[in-house]
C-alpha cells in the first residue's frame, strides 16, 4: 500500500472529529429513551458550537414550573430598569396562598406575610413556589408581559399565557405555556454568556445564585453526577393525570459545571409519559450522565 494512503488512513482512524463523537452521544441518548413509553426532547450545547446536539429539539413541550425561570429573568430586568427593587417590601395576602398549591411560602406563613422582593424571587426559583410565582406575575402585569419581554429579545419559541393558579386548575391549560429544548438552551446560554446586554451585574449574580440553590429535582440533572457537582437549574412537573395515567411534563433545564471550570447547557423535557416519576427522572439523569461523560472526555 503506498505510503501516502497509509498516512491518510491513520489520520482517519486516530483523529476523531467532534461530529463523530457528538453522533455517538446522540446514539447513547436515543438508546436511553428507545424503550421508554414517553416522548423526550433534549438539547445540549458545550462552550463551543461543535459540541451541540438535539433530539426533538424543535418540538413544543409544556414547561410547567420551568416557566418560573423566564418570569424571574423578566422581573430582574424590570428591577434593573428601576420599576422595582430587590429590597422593596411586598405584601403577600393570605388569599394568595391557595390550598393545594406547592408552596413552602404558605407553609411558613399560612396567614400571609410582608417579604422583600428578593425573598419572593428566591421562593419562586429555588423552591419552585407556586404562590410566590403568581405574586410575581401579578406585579409584572401578567404572563403576557413576560412573553412579550422574551419575544422582544428575539425568542420566538416560547409561550407564556397563564399563571400557576390557572395551570393547576386545568390539565389542558398547561400546554399553553410551552417552549422547545433548543429555545430553553438558548435562553440559558444568552443570559449566562451574554449577560452584559441583559442584566446588571448584581441581577446576574443573584439569578445564578438562585439557580444553583434549586432544591427540587435532585434525581434529574444532578441525579447521577459526582457528589458536589454544581448545577444551576430549574425543574418542572405536571403530576400524573389520574384518568389517563399520562404525565405531561417532567423537565429540567440548566448549566452543568465540570471540575476544570468548563460547563455545558442541557435541557431535557419528558412528555406523554406512561412511566412512573422514578423512571421519568432517571431518563433525565441518564441523559445528563451521558453528556457529562462526553464533555469530561474532551480535553
Amino acid at each position: 500500500m503506498p505510503k501516502l494512503i497509509l498516512i491518510l488512513l491513520s489520520l482517519h482512524l486516530f483523529t476523531p472529529t467532534s461530529a463523530q463523537t457528538t453522533e455517538t452521544l446522540r446514539r447513547e441518548i436515543e438508546a436511553i429513551v428507545s424503550a421508554k413509553q414517553a416522548v423526550v426532547g433534549v438539547a445540549i450545547r458545550g462552550m463551543h458550537a461543535a459540541d451541540t446536539l438535539s433530539v426533538r429539539g424543535d418540538r413544543h413541550f409544556p414547561m410547567q414550573s420551568v416557566f418560573k425561570f423566564p418570569i424571574v429573568l423578566c422581573m430582574l430586568a424590570q428591577i434593573d430598569a428601576g420599576k422595582f427593587a430587590l429590597e422593596q417590601e411586598v405584601v403577600v395576602q393570605k388569599s394568595a396562598l391557595l390550598p393545594g398549591f406547592w408552596s413552602p411560602l404558605r407553609d411558613k406563613y399560612p396567614e400571609g406575610a410582608t417579604l422583600p422582593l428578593s425573598e419572593l424571587l428566591r421562593y419562586a426559583l429555588s423552591q419552585s413556589d407556586n404562590a410566590a410565582c403568581d405574586v410575581l406575575l401579578k406585579m409584572l402585569g401578567g404572563p403576557q408581559v413576560v412573553e412579550a419581554y422574551f419575544k422582544g429579545l428575539g425568542f420566538e419559541e416560547i409561550s407564556i399565557k397563564i399563571n400557576e393558579e390557572t395551570m393547576q386548575g386545568n390539565w389542558d391549560g398547561q400546554f399553553l405555556n410551552w417552549t422547545t429544548p433548543l429555545e430553553a438552551n438558548r435562553i440559558l446560554r444568552t443570559f449566562y454568556e451574554h449577560n452584559n446586554r441583559l442584566l446588571s451585574e448584581r441581577s446576574y449574580a443573584f439569578v445564578w445564585e438562585l439557580m444553583k440553590a434549586t432544591s427540587t429535582g435532585k434525581n434529574r440533572l444532578k441525579g447521577q453526577l459526582p457528589l458536589g457537582t454544581v448545577v444551576a437549574h430549574k425543574t418542572g412537573w405536571s403530576g400524573q393525570n389520574q384518568t389517563t395515567g399520562i404525565t405531561a411534563a417532567v423537565n429540567d433545564i440548566g448549566i452543568v459545571f465540570l471540575p476544570d471550570g468548563r460547563y455545558f447547557f442541557i435541557s431535557v423535557f419528558v412528555t406523554e409519559s406512561k412511566e412512573n416519576l422514578t423512571t421519568n427522572e432517571k431518563i433525565i439523569a441518564d441523559i445528563t450522565q451521558a453528556a457529562w461523560d462526553y464533555f469530561v472526555s474532551k480535553k
